[in-house]
C-alpha cells in the first residue's frame, strides 16, 4: 500500500466518532491514494478478519463512518476531479473530493453540482454518495440518487465493479441482474412501504431498480459503504442560475409558518428553508451572526422562512418576490417579507442558515440538542400537526426540541436537548426515537430523510418498512457482501441505536483534568466543557473562505485540526489515551502545528477556542517537563528585550558571519532559512504622564508601546504618535514600575509560562486602569498584544477587575476609524495621487473584529483604493515560523494564498499589513516590504507642525 496508515491510540481515537454521539475506536486507520491502496487495505481486513469503515469528512450525523474494524479516509489523498465534460454536463470524481472544491472548479464552465448540503465546504462526494445526501435545494435538482450517473469501486473481495445507467461492467452484471430481480419480486411492497415523499433515503434503493431502463448505481447511493468501496464517481452537473434572490418570510408562530409552508412551495422556488426561534436567539449572541440577523429581520419574529428563487431573469425573479409577498398577505401576514437580492448578503444568510445545527449546539453544559431522529420526513399537508406532535412528545418527555431546515419538503431537522452523560437521558432517548418513528409512519412519512441511517436510523426499519422489506434488504447486503465485511452493524443487522457501550459519552465518562489550570476556564463549565463544546461538525476542515484551519489546509490531516485536537483532548482528559496523556509527547505533536491564530474562536460555529486550550496544554506540560532553552529565549524576550537592543551590533550578526545561521538551527532549533528579526534603537516615550492629567472628553489615549515594535519597528510607534498628534489626541505614556516596559505577556502565553504572563498582565492592569478610570482609551498597533488584554487577560485575572480594561482597549486603527466617522476628530489628509493598498489582516485581528476598523480608516485616504487580500493565516505566527522544525508549514501557509497576491500586485501598490509576523512573512517569502496601517496614514498627512509635535504628555 502506498498511501500511509496508522495505529496508534491517538490517531485511533481521532477517527472514532463523527458528528454523532456515538463512539467506537477502530482497529486502525489507512489513507488510500488510489484504487490499488484500497484494494489492499481490503485484503488486509480479510486476512486479519476486521471491517472496513469508509469515510469521507466524518460529518455524518448517524455513525456511519465509525466501526471497529480499519477505517478508511479518502478525504486526505483520494480527492482529485478526474474530468470534466462541459457539454454533456458530467464531471468524474474521486471519493475524496469536497463538494466546494468541485463546484469551484466547475464554476469556470458556467456550471455546478446541484446537490448542496450545508456541509459544502468539507463534504466529499463519496460520503455524499454513501448517505444519499440531499440539501436546501432539493426541492429543485433532487437527492444524490437523482444525480449520480455512475459508480467504480471495490466489492468486499476486492473485485472492481461499475455501475451506471448504461449498464455494467462484466464483472457487475450478475449481481446487477440479481438486484434487479429482487426488485421485482419486491415491487408490491415497495409500492405498498416506501414512503411517497421525495426525503426517503432510508434502506436500500431497490425502488431505483423498478424504472424501464435503470440506474444501477442507484442501489449504490444511501449504502454508506456497506456494498461497495468507491473508487470513482461520476456525476451530473446542472447551470449556474444566473441570478438568485431571497425573501425572508417573518411568522408570528412556528405553527403559522408550517400552515403557510405549502402555499409558498406552489410558487416554485428553489428552497424554502427554516430558521426558528433559538436561532434567532442564540443567533443574536454569536457575533458571527448577529450583523446579519440584524439587516433581514424586523421587529421579533419567532420564525423565519428563508425562500429563495433562481433563473436567468433578473425581472421575473423581482416578480417571483412580489408574488411571495402578496401570497403572505394572502394568509394573514402582510408586509412580512424582507427582500433580499444583494448577493453578499444572500451568501451571508445562507452561511447562518447552514450553520443553525451548530448555533443550536453552541451552549455549554452536559445538556446538548441531540441528534436521532433528525430529518425525518412528511408531506407538506401534515407538516404542521407532525411538529405540534413532536413538540408534544418532547414536552410528555421534560425538554423541548429545536428547529431548522428544509421546510419546502417536509424534511425539518428537530433536536431534543437531553444529558446523554445521565442514564434519564438515554432512556428518554430511546422513548422518543420509538414515538417518533410511530408518529413519521402515522403522517405516512419518512423516518430517514437526509443524514443516512448509520447507527440511530437502522435499527427502526423493520417498523418503517415492514419484515418483508428487512429481509429483502438483507438479501442485497449478502450478495454484495458474504462476509460482512465493509461497514457491519449499519441498515442492517443493526446496532442498538442506543447501547450505552456505543455512547461518545458513555454513562461511565468522567472527566479528569489537573486541579490546577493555567487559565480560568469557569465561564465554560472548566476546561472539559471547554474541549466538549466540539460536536464535530467539521466546519473547521473548510479549505477556502475564512481562516479557519490553517495547518489542516496545509497537511489535510485531522491530528492537525481544530477538531482532531479536540477529540485528542476529550480522550486523553477522560483517561482514554491512558494516564498522563494531557502531557504526553503525542499530545505534544497533536498541538504543535496549532498557531494559535484564534479563528476557531471566530468561525467555529460552536465557539470552540484551541487557542486558549493550546495555552493550557502548554502550562500543563512544561509543569512536567520544563521548558526547552529555544522556549526560554521566546519567552523572556521582554525582558532581556532592553539589553538584547543594546548589544544589537553583536545580537544582529548571526545573519551576517557565515555559519552561525547553521549552528543556532543545530543549538536552539531556530531555522538556517530563517533571517531573525534585526534588533534596533529602541523607541522611547519622552517622559510619562499621570491619570489627573486626563480630561476625560473622549481625547485622552494611552499609547502601549508593544515589545516588538518597540525593539524592532521603531518608526512604527513613531508615526503612530504622528498620527494621534495630528488627529488631535492627548496621548500619555504610562511608566510601569521596575523600570521595565509594559509588557502583554504574549510570549509568555505562547511557551505555557501561564503564571509569568499573569505577572505580566496584573503589572499591565495595575498601570493601565487609573487612566481607563480616569476616561483615556488604550491603543496600541500589535494586534497579538493590544487584543490580548479583550481575550486571555479575562481568563488570567479576575474578570470583573479586568472587564473595564477590556472595554477600552483598542488597535489603533480602531479608534481612529470609529472617530473620524463619528466627527470627533479629522486628520489633515494631503492627496498623494492615486494607488492602491492591499491589505492582509492579522488572524487576531479578524477573529475580534479589528480588520474592518483598518479597511474603513484606509478608505479616508484620498486617492487609495484599498483591497483585501482574501487570505488565512500567514503562517509565521510569531516564533513559530522561525523553529526549524515548522518552516516548511510556515511557508506553505503563506502560500496558500498570501503570497501569490502578494507577488503578482504592481510593485507601486502598498502591501498594508498590521501584524509583526506578518510583515516579517511577506518581506521573507516575497521581498515585498508591507506597512503598518500607521505609515500609510503618516505618509498621507501634512507634517507636524511644532505645536502639535509638542502635545504629546511628557
Amino acid at each position: 500500500m502506498k498511501g500511509p496508515a496508522a495505529g496508534d491510540a491517538f490517531t485511533r481515537g481521532r477517527y472514532a466518532t463523527d458528528a454523532s454521539i456515538y463512539q467506537i475506536m477502530p482497529a486502525a486507520v489507512a489513507f488510500p491514494r488510489d484504487a490499488e491502496d484500497v484494494a489492499a487495505v481490503i485484503d488486509v481486513a480479510a486476512r486479519h478478519s476486521v471491517p472496513v469503515i469508509a469515510r469521507g469528512a466524518g460529518t455524518s450525523q448517524n455513525g456511519q463512518p465509525i466501526g471497529p474494524g480499519i477505517v478508511v479516509d479518502f478525504s486526505r489523498h483520494f480527492n482529485n476531479v478526474l474530468s470534466v465534460d462541459a457539454d454533456a454536463r458530467t464531471a468524474r470524481v474521486e471519493p475524496g473530493t469536497v463538494l466546494q472544491h468541485l463546484n469551484t472548479r466547475l464554476r469556470e464552465h458556467g456550471l455546478f453540482f446541484p446537490v448542496e448540503p450545508s456541509t459544502a465546504s468539507r463534504c466529499t462526494i463519496g460520503g455524499m454518495a454513501g448517505n444519499n445526501s440531499c440539501g436546501a435545494r432539493s426541492l429543485a435538482y433532487g437527492k444524490m440518487v437523482d444525480n449520480v450517473i455512475g459508480i467504480e469501486g471495490l466489492l468486499s473481495n476486492g473485485t472492481p465493479v461499475a455501475f451506471d445507467r448504461r449498464g455494467t461492467s462484466a464483472n457487475s452484471w450478475s449481481l446487477a441482474h440479481s438486484m434487479r430481480s429482487l426488485a421485482e419480486r419486491q415491487r408490491s411492497e415497495i409500492d405498498l412501504m416506501f414512503p411517497k415523499v421525495q426525503r426517503r433515503v432510508g434502506g436500500y434503493n431497490l425502488d431505483e431498480l423498478l424504472a424501464d431502463e435503470p440506474n444501477y448505481a442507484g442501489l449504490l447511493v444511501g449504502s454508506e459503504g456497506t456494498l461497495v468501496l468507491s473508487s470513482a464517481v461520476t456525476l451530473k452537473l446542472a447551470r449556474l442560475p444566473e441570478h438568485r434572490v431571497m425573501g425572508i418570510c417573518h411568522f408570528p408562530s412556528f405553527r403559522t409558518a408550517m400552515e403557510v409552508t405549502r402555499h409558498l412551495v406552489e410558487l416554485g422556488p428553489t428552497a424554502v428553508e427554516l430558521v426558528d426561534n433559538n436561532v434567532l436567539t442564540l443567533g443574536a449572541d454569536i457575533p458571527l451572526f448577529r450583523k446579519i440577523l440584524g439587516q433581514i429581520t424586523r421587529g421579533r419574529p419567532d420564525c423565519l422562512l428563508l425562500v429563495e428563487f433562481a433563473g436567468p431573469d433578473a425581472l421575473a425573479l423581482g416578480a417571483d418576490l412580489d408574488r411571495l409577498d402578496a401570497c403572505m398577505a394572502d394568509h394573514g401576514h402582510p408586509d412580512a417579507v424582507v427582500k433580499v437580492s444583494d448577493v453578499a448578503v444572500q451568501r451571508d444568510i445562507w452561511e447562518m442558515r447552514e450553520a443553525c445545527l451548530n448555533i443550536m449546539m453552541s451552549g455549554a453544559g452536559d445538556a446538548k440538542a441531540v441528534s436521532f431522529i433528525e430529518d425525518c420526513a412528511v408531506p407538506l399537508e401534515h407538516l404542521a400537526d407532525y411538529t405540534d406532535a413532536i413538540t408534544d412528545l418532547f414536552e410528555r418527555h421534560q425538554t423541548r426540541g429545536t428547529w431548522y431546515a428544509h421546510a419546502s419538503v417536509g424534511c425539518l431537522h428537530v433536536r431534543p436537548i437531553l444529558n446523554l452523560k445521565d442514564p434519564r437521558g438515554l432512556h428518554a432517548m430511546r422513548a422518543i426515537a420509538e414515538e417518533a418513528c410511530d408518529l413519521v409512519r402515522h403522517f405516512k412519512g419518512s423516518h430517514s430523510g437526509e443524514h443516512g441511517d448509520g447507527i440511530s436510523r437502522s435499527e427502526f426499519h423493520e417498523r418503517m418498512f415492514g419484515a418483508t422489506l428487512v429481509r429483502a434488504f438483507e438479501t442485497v447486503k449478502d450478495e454484495f457482501d458474504p462476509d460482512a465485511r465493509l461497514n457491519p452493524g449499519k441498515i442492517v443487522r443493526p446496532y442498538k441505536m442506543d447501547d450505552p457501550d456505543l455512547m461518545r459519552f458513555a454513562l461511565d465518562y468522567r472527566v479528569s483534568v489537573p486541579v490546577r489550570t493555567g487559565l480560568d476556564w469557569s465561564e465554560k463549565g472548566g476546561f472539559g466543557g471547554a474541549v466538549e463544546m466540539c460536536n464535530n461538525n467539521g466546519t473547521c476542515r473548510k479549505l477556502a473562505g475564512g481562516a479557519m484551519c490553517p495547518s489542516y489546509r496545509v497537511t489535510r490531516d485531522e491530528q492537525h485540526l481544530t477538531r482532531g485536537r479536540a477529540n485528542t483532548l476529550r480522550l486523553a482528559i477522560s483517561g482514554q489515551l491512558g494516564p498522563d496523556a494531557l502531557t504526553s509527547a503525542e499530545m505534544k505533536q497533536t498541538m504543535s502545528l496549532c498557531v494559535g491564530c484564534k479563528a476557531c474562536r471566530h468561525e467555529c460555529p460552536t465557539g470552540v477556542d484551541m487557542a486558549k486550550m493550546k495555552v493550557e496544554v502548554e502550562y500543563q506540560y512544561q509543569l512536567r517537563h520544563g521548558l526547552s532553552l529555544r522556549d526560554r529565549l521566546v519567552a523572556f524576550l521582554p525582558h532581556y528585550a532592553p539589553l538584547a537592543s543594546r548589544l544589537r551590533a553583536l545580537a544582529n550578526l548571526r545573519d551576517r558571519v557565515p555559519g552561525l545561521p547553521w549552528l543556532s538551527e543545530r543549538a536552539l532549533g531556530l531555522s538556517a532559512r530563517r533571517p531573525l528579526p534585526k534588533w534596533q534603537s529602541p523607541w522611547r516615550e519622552a517622559g510619562s504622564s499621570t491619570p489627573a492629567n486626563v480630561k476625560g472628553d473622549g481625547l485622552d489615549l494611552v499609547l502601549f508601546a508593544d515589545t516588538f515594535n518597540r525593539y524592532f519597528e521603531p518608526d512604527n510607534l513613531s508615526a503612530a504618535l504622528q498620527v494621534l498628534n495630528a488627529a488631535g489626541y492627548r496621548v500619555h505614556h504610562v511608566a510601569a514600575t521596575g523600570g521595565r516596559p509594559l509588557c502583554c505577556g504574549r510570549t509568555f502565553l505562547s511557551t505555557g509560562l501561564v503564571e509569568h504572563a499573569r505577572a505580566e498582565a496584573r503589572r499591565t492592569l495595575d498601570a493601565l486602569a487609573p487612566f481607563v478610570a480616569a476616561g483615556a482609551r488604550v491603543v496600541g498597533l500589535e494586534p497579538s498584544c493590544l487584543l490580548t488584554m479583550r481575550d486571555e487577560f479575562l481568563v488570567l485575572l479576575p474578570a470583573h477587575e479586568v472587564k473595564p480594561l477590556a472595554d477600552a482597549a483598542f488597535l489603533i486603527e480602531e479608534v481612529l476609524a470609529a472617530d473620524i466617522l463619528a466627527g470627533r476628530v479629522t486628520l489633515p489628509f494631503v492627496d498623494r495621487g492615486a494607488r492602491t493598498a492591499h491589505i492582509h489582516g492579522h488572524c487576531h485581528q479578524k477573529s475580534l473584529g479589528g480588520l474592518s476598523a483598518a479597511q474603513t480608516l484606509l478608505a479616508q485616504v484620498p486617492g487609495l483604493v484599498v483591497k483585501n487580500i482574501e487570505s488565512s493565516c500567514c503562517g509565521m505566527a510569531g516564533a513559530f515560523g522561525h523553529e526549524a522544525e515548522n518552516y516548511d508549514t510556515s511557508v506553505a501557509m503563506a502560500e496558500l494564498s498570501l503570497l501569490p497576491v502578494v507577488r503578482a500586485v504592481s510593485t507601486d501598490d502598498l502591501i498594508v499589513a498590521d501584524g509583526t509576523s506578518c510583515r516579517k512573512q511577506i518581506v521573507d517569502g516575497s521581498g515585498r516590504k508591507a506597512l503598518h496601517v500607521v505609515q500609510v496614514l503618516a505618509d498621507a498627512i501634512e507634517e507636524p507642525t511644532p505645536s502639535t509635535a509638542q502635545r504629546t504628555k511628557g
